[in-house]
């Protein structure tokens, strides 16, 4: 079982920046691909970004590539993503998940452990 917990969304200005860390405790978090995903209000939940056990591979959805950045720290068992250059469409709940490799990372049913998630707002 992996606990995660998601911080850092809030109120930010379109142009602007917030990193959103993600905390795992419970398990072998360092064995696990890592994504974030969000939801907007109406809208499914979408793939963002993921990362491989090691950090070696990364993947983007087209809409954050070249603007987010997601990272891993094993030795402090957190996950991290950078959002650089908001825009008010990246308004949404953040979620980050954990689950094996070897399933399509863009994909929620390859996760298996979410945490609660995290508000991003981005004004106009």
């Amino acid at each position: 079982q992996v606990l995660l917990v998601e911080s850092g969304g809030g109120l930010v200005q379109a142009g602007g920046s917030l990193r959103l860390p993600c905390a795992a405790s419970g398990g072998a978090f360092s064995y696990y691909r890592l994504g974030w995903f969000r939801q907007a209000p109406g809208k499914e939940r979408e793939f963002v970004a993921a990362i491989s056990w090691n950090g070696g591979s990364t993947y983007y959805a087209d809409s954050v590539k070249g603007r987010f950045t997601i990272s891993r720290d094993n030795a402090k068992n957190t996950v991290y993503l950078q959002m650089n250059s908001l825009k008010p469409e990246d308004t949404a709940v953040y979620y980050c998940a954990a689950g094996p490799g070897g399933r399509p990372y863009g994909t929620s049913h390859s996760y298996i452990y979410w945490g609660q998630g995290t508000q991003v707002t981005v004004s106009s």
